[in-house]
């Protein structure tokens, strides 16, 4: 058994602890005595084992002590000696510190003396060297030594900025500028004559020349120009075919070349857009061919030199440019073509009246921007070495169509205005007694029909604008795509009115205002010839009527559907120019777009190349800003892309509801009016030799006639809502719309009849009679339409069935406390009753 001695060592040992948790770890078999006394012998043993060992190792120590002394004494005596030592050295070296300093600074002006002299003599010898080379340079020109000639000048240039601004030498400056020209002007013939004939080594000793004399820009400015002209010819071959085919076209082709006017007119010409995907492929061919030749002969400057040329040549071609894409969009429409005018003039009033904007003009403008933008990637694949001049060259290709993207809204705006013109939704005009509802259903029929026109019309924009811009003018769009709508809307609304005439509420009418679904004129102006219609007449007028709220509700949720997909659009474009110009969130600021002086960004550039947006919208970054904050604000669920046409849209159906209700409750109208003046309500009993009822047990015609009405008017809704309900997840829709339809008639008609009972100024105990009658009639038909009868209503009944006698205890009655208290005081006026008797 071993024993753990780390506790004994501890400051905080507890002797009892330790025994007490020794007692616990003994075997089980072991008794407690036996443990400790085994325990106890143990520590014994080792405290003598540990005694022993402490005494051999003081023994050893005490041993080593004198050796220790006397090393000891040994080392204090070596260190006095090494201070004396350190001491000596101490003094010698403050002694050298003062003379040393002195001499350190004579020799740093001598130095500064001799770097001096050094300097003269180098700048006397570039003097003398710049001299002789003046003296003898115009013997180098003449022996006609190029490179020996660069080589003189670039030496005469470097002696020159030795020597600095020396008033002796100010004439050898322009001098040298002059000879610097001189033999610029002497390498272009030699240059052009490489560069034409494909010779490389020419063509670098050349480019080396200029290099030498610091006129590397005039080898790109050489190099642009000498392929401008065949650029040019390329574009040009456009006209000369066509000359060529008119001559070749007339039989006295030669007798006549000299006449312009003929050779103008005759014979077939070749279209633009027919030949514009050939000239870009011509001119994708020489740029390849001078691309992949610059590599060898200009490997430093290759990757500039194409690109710029590309710019340079769409940049000269762009008027010229500009004026075909116009003439061919003229060409799409037989009017424009006839006077050879297009798209710009049409937009700059240019024209004669009458001839506008129209989609085939659009077509023909993107079909020549897809031959366009087919280029553009190629040129993008060609160049995609060439990061820092590569946008500018995109830019450039697409050059000829910036005029008619900024004007891209105003020419939406007038397509889709004539478009919208075109649709036919007159007609609605007032006709004989009987045409009037095939009228208003033809006319409802051509509103629900040009609903999806408008839509799809819309839709199309939106894929033109996509097509042809890549999204950057949508702002524009919208805001032509708003407008539009608003005109299409008030075009719907002046339908409406028109409506209002066919359905005979028309005017100051009933129908024409309501207050709280309650109408407070009465019948007696209505314009509405009910009593002239026949029964089938009349609900052929009220399912004309119902049909416009179906016009109402494709314009609300088609409308709807377009916004919502308007707004994914939007939220497409948000993320491909983000990416395109930022390479991550839209969120970042638009104005890295460009900086104040114009300039492309750097990190922009290589990635908005794939772009078509992109590439308008970098360089403009105020348009860019306006964009992007339309793009963020599309993400806000409460924004409306079209928000003029949204709140209009909301409006017409507000409208249109009135007039279905106004049509819906003008039957009713009319049968109640006059019912407070009837003469039933004023009879007296007429004197009888037999006892006969003193009233009809029957309702009268007027009432009955109205719950006809009402009770058959779910019939006429039935077919209405099965056309809402297309499917059955809205067929629950489909029976609210129609159960709402039918309760807000039934509640103005029984508005309109108690607005009626209060105005019966007398009426006798035979009239009340017969009045109660009607009045339950009226609230059966309520009742079997599952409708609540109106406290008021029911005051009426109750007070006009009790006998005149009993109505003033029955009012006095606690039990009548669910009676409307003015109500039964009005009919208490009516039936001469007086409460102070």
């Amino acid at each position: 058994m071993m024993l753990d001695l780390g506790p004994f060592s501890d400051d905080k040992f507890d002797a009892k602890k330790w025994i007490n948790s020794a007692a616990q770890s003994r075997h089980s078999q072991d008794t407690v005595d036996a443990h400790l006394v085994d325990l106890e012998m143990k520590l014994q043993m080792m405290s003598e084992e540990i005694a022993a060992s402490l005494e051999e190792q003081s023994a050893a120590a005490l041993l080593r002590v004198p050796r220790a002394t006397r090393d000891v004494v040994r080392l204090k005596d070596d260190a006095v000696s090494l201070r004396s030592s350190v001491a000596s050295i101490l003094q010698k070296l403050k002694k050298a510190e003062g003379s040393s300093a002195e001499s350190i600074a004579t020799l740093a002006k001598v130095h500064i003396v001799k770097e001096r002299m050094q300097d003269a003599y180098k700048t006397l010898q570039e003097a003398a060297g710049l001299a002789q080379l003046s003296s003898t340079i115009e013997d180098v020109f003449a022996s006609g030594d190029l490179p020996q000639a660069a080589e003189t000048l670039a030496k005469m240039r470097a002696c020159l900025k030795a020597v600095g601004e020396v008033a002796e030498f100010a004439n050898v400056k322009k001098q040298l500028e002059v000879l610097e020209d001189r033999l610029d002007a002497m390498v272009q013939p030699r240059l052009t004559d490489a560069i034409s004939n494909r010779k490389v080594n020419v063509a670098q000793d050349l480019r080396g020349i200029l290099n030498l004399i610091g006129r590397s820009e005039s080898l790109k400015q050489h190099y642009t120009k000498v392929h401008l002209k065949p650029i040019k010819q390329l574009w040009e071959g456009f006209d000369s075919r066509n000359r060529t085919t008119q001559i070749a076209g007339d039989k006295h082709g030669m007798e006549r070349i000299l006449s312009t006017h003929d050779l103008q007119s005759s014979g077939p010409k070749m279209s633009f857009l027919t030949w514009l995907p050939s000239f870009y492929d011509e001119l994708l061919l020489y740029l390849e061919q001078e691309w992949k030749w610059c590599m060898m002969a200009f490997p430093d400057e290759y990757k500039t030199l194409v690109p710029r040329l590309l710019v340079e040549a769409m940049g000269n071609l762009k008027d010229s440019f500009v004026s075909r894409i116009n003439l061919a969009t003229g060409e799409a429409v037989d009017e424009t073509s006839s006077l050879a005018k297009g798209i710009l003039e049409i937009l700059s009033g240019d024209m004669p009246k009458g001839i506008k904007i129209q989609t085939k003009h659009v077509r023909a403008l993107i079909e020549l921007h897809g031959m366009t933008s087919t280029f553009a990637r190629n040129i993008q694949h060609l160049f995609s070495d060439s990061d820092k001049i590569l946008l500018d060259a995109l830019k450039a290709v697409y050059l000829p169509y910036d005029k008619f993207k900024q004007s891209y809204g105003q020419m939406e705006r007038a397509i889709l205005s004539s478009e919208i013109e075109k649709i036919d939704l007159r007609g609605a005009v007032t006709r004989g007694v009987g045409a009037q509802g095939i009228e208003l259903s033809e006319t409802v029929r051509r509103m629900e029909e040009s609903v999806p026109q408008v839509i799809i019309l819309l839709e199309e924009a939106v894929e033109r604008c996509i097509s042809f811009t890549g999204g950057s003018e949508v702002d524009e769009l919208i805001n032509a795509l708003d407008d539009v709508m608003l005109q299409y809307i008030s075009n719907l609304q002046e339908i409406l009115k028109t409506l209002r005439a066919v359905c005979g509420v028309d005017g100051d009418g009933p129908g024409s205002r309501r207050e709280s679904g309650v109408d407070r004129k009465e019948g007696a102006h209505s314009t509405r010839k009910v009593d002239l219609l026949s029964n089938e007449e009349e609900w052929s007028m009220v399912q004309g009527a119902l049909q416009i709220l179906t016009v109402a509700d494709c314009l609300t949720s088609r409308s709807s559907v377009f916004e919502a997909s308007l707004r994914a659009t939007l939220a497409r474009l948000s993320t491909s120019l983000s990416v395109a110009v930022f390479g991550s969130s839209i969120d970042q600021n638009p104005s890295h777009l460009a900086s104040e002086d114009g300039t492309t960004d750097s990190l922009s550039v290589g990635r908005a190349a794939l772009d078509v947006a992109a590439v308008r919208l970098v360089g403009l970054p105020d348009k860019a800003r306006q964009l992007f904050n339309l793009l963020t604000q599309s993400k806000d669920p409460r924004f409306h892309a079209l928000p003029h046409a949204s709140q209009r849209v909301t409006a017409f159906a507000d409208t249109v509801n009135e007039l279905v209700y106004d049509v819906l409750i003008s039957t009713v109208r009319v049968r109640l009016r006059d019912v407070s003046r009837l003469p039933i309500w004023s009879s007296v009993e007429e004197p009888s030799a037999f006892p006969l009822p003193s009233f009809s047990a029957y309702p009268q015609t007027y009432i009955t006639s109205i719950g006809e009405y009402l009770l058959t008017l779910p019939q006429q809704l039935e077919p209405l809502a099965e056309g809402i309900s297309n499917s059955d997840s809205n067929a629950d829709e489909a029976q609210f719309f129609a159960t709402e339809w039918m309760f807000k008639v039934a509640e103005g008609a029984t508005a309109l009849y108690m607005e009626q009972l209060r105005g019966i100024q007398y009426i006798t105990d035979r009239g009340a009679q017969q009045l109660s009658v009607d009045i339950e009639y009226l609230t059966s038909v309520l009742s079997a339409l599952s409708m609540p009868i109106p406290p008021v209503l029911a005051t009426f009944h109750t007070c006009f069935s009790t006998p005149k006698d009993q109505l003033k205890e029955l009012l006095k009655s606690p039990s009548t406390n669910g009676l409307d208290p003015p109500t039964a005081n009005l009919v208490c006026k009516m039936r001469r009753i007086n409460f102070e008797q």
